[in-house]
């Protein structure tokens, strides 16, 4: 069957070929899906800014940032059925007009509910791109090349969120908040033009919409409440004490019930908006898996290290995201590279190197201390994302083997939302952890800090003392070393968090080092290497 389906697959690129280059269109459509990765996370430092010139406070400003998530989540895994409908280049467009307009209004937004309001527009344009660049460089290239398109397309999906904070950062300095969403503006237009005259829909497409029946409006309305219940939840878990909150219990409980029921539907239904038997083959589940451990591993430690980097060792936000900016250097060199080198190997052996090269940097990065340099907080986002190449191009070359050409398109909605919900899980899980070890870490070493026990009292006296001599009474001095040393306390607790929370990481991804090789290899690759 998977025999058949690559025949096909090489039948139809023998057949049609698109009458631009086909790296004009890849530089093209890589254009928005950047400016969409990048406004993931571009506006995280802006918070207090847009707080403080709307008048709201730094909870309900988050609502920018998780309105534009949930939105984005919910459009991921319907994107196929709508290029499907309505053809890909004008879904396509449709996105970036409607991406660019909303980049406008948010960065003229009066008010926070207006900001809010249009997030959600954008985030839900946005949701699109990503899904239908994939789509459109699987068609456009044949199988072979492949690699060398998803590592444009690569570039833009993992190194916008990295430098995204680096970029806000400056220009809230030089300029404000509104011109990360005017920034939007110039390249969508330049986007909607070059499509226009570049990008076509493939002759199959056609046949595909004629083909179209009736909507699902049962399944789209189940999976819109699954994805949004969950996103948000996932997004407020941590800042709501999780289920001691009635809100994250509701959100839960629609997220799971509404998943169930969708499940149910779907396997039922003649025509479902999306086809959940594709998670029966083989390739494409482990696909998605993998890339959901891809989404967390990106995401959360572009989140974890500059985070360390301000809390812990007091740097600015700008240092912070020059540290992980090194990051997206590697990549913008590595990617081109990784592309060259995955059709000459076995996609499921680099796959699996990127996930021992991830470990490894992931190991390196658990001797945190207080005494690290700022070479070397650098060099720790540099060596963490050398894997992810290897991991990223043949993990996208991989979930199209053996899959009937028609369903290209919900083949890059699943792989869109299977690494943005990583994201998500690996961000919520990381700040958990490191609320709930941190707490654990202070109960041990609060036992230690208590009157009466020896090292404690002799730290206190021998601070108190030096306080005395400055000026201070004895019992205000008294009272000051004792804060002095909980403080230390309380930075140690955080500090061992941070590395058993580095410890769990490593863990995870060594632990799928072996699930690459659940795949089958795709038939046209055996056939390459026998020629090399």
């Amino acid at each position: 069957m998977a025999t058949a389906a690559a025949a096909s697959t090489l039948s139809f690129h023998d057949t049609w070929r698109p009458r631009a280059n086909p790296w004009a269109i890849a530089i093209t459509v890589t254009m928005a899906t950047f400016m969409e990765a990048l406004d993931t996370s571009i506006a995280n430092v802006a918070m207090q800014h847009i707080a403080g010139t709307l008048s709201a406070s730094q909870d309900e400003a988050t609502w920018v940032l998780t309105s534009y998530l949930v939105a984005n989540a919910m459009v991921l895994p319907i994107s196929g059925w709508l290029a499907n409908r309505f053809g890909r280049k004008r879904f396509y467009m449709s996105c970036v007009f409607l991406f660019t307009v909303c980049s406008l209004l948010c960065g003229l937004a009066p008010t926070l509910g207006i900001l809010v309001f249009f997030r959600v527009l954008q985030g839900a344009a946005g949701g699109g791109l990503q899904p239908s660049e994939q789509a459109i460089l699987a068609d456009t290239f044949r199988p072979e090349k492949r690699s060398m398109a998803f590592a444009i397309y690569g570039v833009a999906v993992v190194m916008a969120p990295a430098i995204g904070p680096t970029v806000g950062g400056w220009i809230i300095d030089n300029f404000s908040w509104r011109w990360i969403f005017f920034l939007n503006i110039p390249v969508g237009i330049l986007s909607m033009y070059l499509t226009n005259r570049l990008v076509e829909d493939p002759p199959y497409l056609a046949d595909t919409r004629k083909k179209q029946a009736s909507v699902d409006y049962w399944g789209l309305g189940l999976l819109v409440l699954a994805v949004a219940g969950l996103q948000i939840m996932l997004d407020k878990g941590q800042e709501d004490d999780w289920f001691s909150s009635r809100f994250i219990i509701g959100c839960a409980v629609t997220a799971a019930v509404s998943l169930a029921v969708f499940i149910w539907w779907e396997l039922r239904v003649e025509h479902p908006i999306l086809d959940l038997r594709l998670y029966m083959r083989r390739n494409v589940g482990t696909t998605q898996m993998v890339l959901f451990m891809v989404g967390v591993a990106l995401y959360s430690s572009t989140v974890l290290i500059p985070q360390f980097l301000q809390e812990i060792m007091g740097y600015s936000a700008r240092q912070a995201g020059e540290a992980i900016s090194s990051g997206a250097v590697v990549l913008m060199i590595l990617f081109p590279v990784a592309g060259a080198l995955a059709p000459k190997f076995d996609p499921r052996k680099l796959v699996a190197i990127g996930f021992v090269i991830t470990t490894l940097g992931l190991v390196r990065m658990a001797n945190l201390n207080l005494n690290v340099s700022f070479g070397l907080a650098v060099s720790w986002r540099a060596v963490i994302v050398l894997g992810l190449p290897f991991l990223f191009i043949p993990i996208n070359t991989l979930c199209y083997a053996g899959i009937p050409q028609h369903k290209n398109n919900e083949i890059s909605g699943m792989s869109a939302l299977s690494r943005n919900l990583g994201g998500s899980v690996g961000i919520s899980f990381m700040t958990t952890m490191l609320a709930r070890l941190t707490q654990r870490h202070l109960n041990m070493l609060g036992a230690h800090t208590a009157p009466g026990d020896g090292p404690f009292e002799r730290m206190r006296q021998g601070l108190a003392g030096a306080l005395q001599h400055s000026g201070m009474s004895g019992p205000d001095a008294l009272y000051h070393a004792g804060a002095q040393i909980y403080g230390m306390a309380q930075r140690q607790a955080r500090l061992l968090a941070y590395v058993d929370t580095v410890w769990i990481m490593a863990a995870v991804t060594i632990i799928l080092v072996p699930l690459p090789f659940v795949m089958k290899r795709p038939p046209k690759m055996k056939k390459m290497m026998v020629g090399h």
